[in-house]
């Protein structure tokens, strides 16, 4: 009999599709919490994992005698340990294109509130003492402003779409689908990332965590005075003090930050003291729509996965197992 066990809740579509299952004889553990300890003794047992975004580490994957797949509730992997998994030849499948609508979104929010300085406005409003503020003119349009999405996958393209209907001029960085097939000729991709960010006026982040950041100090110093920038991607692909600097310095007129270097951040997040500023907390892809899809998606590439029917394109580390 098939064992599934899940880890951290799931959206109410998602607990409904795991009574089907167990009506059909696969027998499920669900757990609503969101460390490693709460499923660890549960994983022994296991035949699949639908995981959210709790740590996978290599000591609990030791103890999964059973495991034959993974299904991140997600599409990032950044707290399982993928080496481990390769040398079980155990697959990490991710959902498909379930929530680039709801980043795209929430990228396209933060591009519009900096520019506008939401944040500001709603202070002026809600202090008398500061209705004058109006009339400093931070405000700013951004129709026929140039935006670089920097990774150009499912949510950076449906990005340009949005940016398109603002009248926004878009071009892209992702030098790996450069070298493999542009996925769209409307947008053109850009020489190196000096060049894009030298271009640009806004910039969207839509890209995974790599050693160190991608916009450091000398990235910003190649900036026009005046960025905004939006962050959907992942905490550590922008330097949070650099970012801190740019904000006090002028260098980046507002920015939108729904990820974080450690989340949820401390009370030591030097960000939090700049009016300029939006932050989220890591819901970009959470939308009640997302989630629902995300919830009934994992699972099903977990029960795939053990019928051989699982779409190869989904798994993370097919090379390696």
């Amino acid at each position: 009999m098939t064992h599934l066990l899940v880890a951290g809740k799931l959206h109410p579509a998602g607990v409904t599709f795991l009574e089907t299952l167990k009506s059909k004889g696969t027998t499920v553990t669900y757990i609503e919490e969101i460390n490693e300890e709460s499923y660890f003794e549960h994983i022994v047992t296991a035949d699949a994992l639908v995981i959210r975004t709790q740590p996978l580490s290599a000591a609990t994957i030791k103890h999964a005698k059973r495991l034959k797949i993974v299904s991140r509730h997600g599409v990032g992997y950044d707290a399982i340990d993928l080496e481990a998994l390769n040398l079980r030849g155990i697959p990490l499948a991710i959902v498909g294109d379930v929530n680039s609508v709801s980043v795209a979104e929430q990228a396209m929010m933060q591009l519009l509130a900096c520019a506008k300085q939401a944040i500001r406005a709603d202070r002026a409003v809600r202090d008398p003492s500061k209705w004058g503020w109006r009339n400093n003119l931070e405000q700013r349009e951004i129709s026929h402003r140039n935006l670089l999405i920097i990774g150009f996958g499912r949510a950076g393209q449906k990005l340009a779409r949005m940016a398109r209907g603002f009248e926004m001029n878009v071009r892209a960085y992702d030098p790996y689908l450069e070298s493999k097939c542009w996925p769209d000729s409307t947008v053109a991709p850009v020489k190196s990332l000096t060049d894009g960010l030298t271009w640009a006026d806004c910039l969207s982040l839509h890209v995974p965590r790599s050693k160190k950041p991608l916009l450091d100090a000398a990235a910003f110093k190649k900036m026009k005075p005046g960025m905004i920038i939006a962050n959907t991607s992942r905490g550590g692909v922008m330097c949070e003090t650099a970012l801190a600097s740019a904000l006090s310095d002028g260098i980046v007129h507002a920015a939108g930050l729904d990820v974080f270097d450690i989340e949820p951040p401390t009370e030591t997040l030097v960000l939090t003291e700049h009016d300029n500023i939006i932050l989220s907390p890591h819901i970009a892809g959470l939308t009640e729509e997302a989630s629902k899809r995300m919830a009934i998606s994992s699972i099903k590439n977990a029960m795939d996965a053990l019928d051989g029917s699982l779409d190869p394109d989904l798994i993370v580390n097919k090379a390696n197992i």
